[in-house]
């Protein structure tokens, strides 16, 4: 009786030891969340000996690696990775399945953030998170603050500037490259910052590919003094997108360390500015990569790999010909845009004709197609419960996407010979970390499998706030 006692009190002062210490936790006063397009651990592996010890080094062996991050659903671009690290959930919920789409009211391609009701200001490009369709951790960090709180983003792109924002930014900066020069929309105010006006009326941005990444550190700190970021008691938020994609014509790889040690560079001069800036246990870096890599088919025949080319436009028109045998003369396939297809359902409905039997019809005569691996539905991408199915799933939204998923096989490309889309199918798993250094942050290295999902609310659990109201997994500490 007298251990059971014993035992009882043992595990209350270990439970109150534990809450305490969840409770000394300290808040960071500016959260850098950093993404990195096309980032792979293989590579950052490779050329460790030519970084210097402010960069990589620094986050892998002073911080928390997690060096098999996943996300949950695929295909993964750019777009539908940033969204999914700031929102904690995935294209099925956050609306973002891709950087473009078909418009299916005008089956026009448009970019994931047009915004007509907007207006650029250094650009000629509308653009707002409009189509963003859950709330990112950075706007539940506006809403939990009153809007005290600054949050920024800024990236090469608009599509990557911002998604990184969210709906509730501050601002969000991009480069104009006719122009030369940042930009950003007036979605987020009527106007354009007077330092960031300065700043374009006094440096023409250099638009070259070697010099993307250091634009985007210049103009990341040059947010973060202009407006004081991490300087009170209300946490910060700043999200910079570097880019890492592979370049072409590459052959001997200097071209890639080059870009890596660039990148490492310019991590270093981040990180150190901002500690100094904000101070060394004020602030939490997380940094995490986009978790796909883009690829040619350059070696393929050379070495006998077997491939091809899978016509969607070909194939589109042989699907509506097909289609008209079975029921009738009639324009079946509406539009498609890169592996997917879309049927034109008011024609389909006034001929009465069964959604379902259309669908697997139409299932059955493209998986026939040489180079096809699969076809999926929207019928079957509407039910996570099938086997097999859930990636897809996950990355399947109905108003953005096709009724039709054609997957090609490991190696082919699929190539639309009208607008010139292609890509090269592949199923390799890029491996990729998530990296977290900073405030209350202890140094180690995880390598069981975790979902990026997972930042947004380990970013909400740091300071304190809700996550994203689409998130429904557990924060990674």
């Amino acid at each position: 009786m007298i251990n059971k006692y014993i035992k009882a009190t043992l595990l209350a002062m270990i439970s109150v030891g534990n809450m305490q210490a969840q409770i000394a936790r300290p808040i960071p006063k500016l959260v850098v969340n950093i993404a990195i397009d096309q980032l792979r651990t293989d590579y950052i592996e490779t050329f460790l000996p030519y970084y210097g010890e402010k960069g990589f080094r620094k986050l892998f062996y002073g911080g928390a690696v997690y060096d098999n991050a996943q996300y949950s659903f695929s295909p993964v671009d750019e777009a539908s990775a940033l969204a999914t690290i700031v929102t904690g959930t995935s294209p099925y919920y956050h609306g973002i399945s891709g950087t473009m789409w078909l418009d299916k009211n005008t089956l026009v391609p448009i970019s994931c953030v047009d915004d007509n009701s907007c207006e650029g200001l250094f650009t000629k490009d509308a653009s707002s998170p409009q189509s963003l369709t859950a709330t990112t951790v950075n706007d539940e960090l506006k809403m939990s603050t009153d809007g005290k709180a600054f949050v920024y983003s800024v990236a090469l792109n608009r599509e990557a500037a911002v998604l990184g924002g969210g709906h509730a930014a501050d601002g969000a900066f991009w480069i104009n490259k006719s122009s030369k020069c940042w930009c950003t929309s007036n979605y987020y105010g009527k106007r354009e910052p007077n330092w960031m006006t300065d700043y374009n009326l006094s440096t023409e941005v250099n638009v070259e590919k070697d010099n993307g990444n250091a634009n985007v550190t210049d103009m990341a700190l040059l947010c973060l003094s202009s407006v004081n970021m991490g300087q009170d008691d209300v946490p910060d938020m700043l999200t910079v997108t570097y880019d890492a994609k592979p370049l072409s014509k590459d052959k001997d790889g200097k071209k890639l360390q080059s870009l890596y040690m660039q990148l490492d560079h310019e991590l270093g001069k981040l990180i150190s500015t901002v500690e100094e800036k904000v101070g060394k246990n004020n602030v939490l870096f997380v940094v995490t990569g986009t978790g796909y890599t883009t690829d040619t088919d350059e070696k393929f025949k050379k070495y006998h790999i077997p491939t091809g080319t899978f016509y969607i436009n070909r194939t589109a028109n042989l699907l509506n010909m097909y289609l008209s045998a079975i029921y009738g003369q009639n324009k079946y396939v509406e539009g498609y845009f890169y592996n997917q297809i879309f049927l034109n359902i008011k024609q389909i409905e006034l001929k009465r004709i069964s959604m379902s039997d259309i669908l697997s019809r139409s299932q059955s005569f493209l998986i026939q197609n040489a180079g096809v691996r699969n076809v999926f539905t929207s019928k079957n991408l509407l039910f996570s419960g099938e086997a097999g199915n859930a990636k897809m799933h996950n990355w399947y939204n109905p108003s953005r996407c096709g009724d039709i998923i054609v997957e090609v096989a490991p190696g082919w490309k699929l190539f639309n010979e009208e607008n010139k889309q292609q890509y090269i199918s592949r199923e390799t798993l890029s491996s990729f970390p998530i990296v977290l250094y900073g405030t209350g942050i202890m140094a180690k290295q995880v390598s069981t499998p975790v979902a990026v999902e997972r930042i947004a609310p380990t970013i909400a659990k740091a300071i304190r706030i809700r996550a994203p109201n689409a998130c429904a997994t557990a924060p990674l500490y």
